[in-house]
């Protein structure tokens, strides 16, 4: 296994259904233009209520790359 040195990024992603869909949408759309991401953390998780229910999640997450 060779060494690797890793860059972090922080994206916020949100969805209407639910925290996995968040996740995949800010991955998602960070795979568009980064490339060799390795690895996420989520490190926060919110909501938005709307008339006493969830309307939007929101996941804040750390995702990790290796340089070239």
């Amino acid at each position: 296994m060779s060494d690797h040195v890793y860059k972090t990024l922080e994206l916020t992603g949100s969805s209407t259904t639910g925290i996995e869909d968040a996740v995949g949408t800010a991955i998602a759309k960070a795979s568009e233009t980064v490339r060799n991401m390795q690895w996420f953390e989520v490190v926060q998780t919110r909501g938005h209520i709307e008339d006493g229910k969830v309307a939007h999640w929101q996941v804040t997450i750390k995702v990790g790359f290796t340089l070239e």
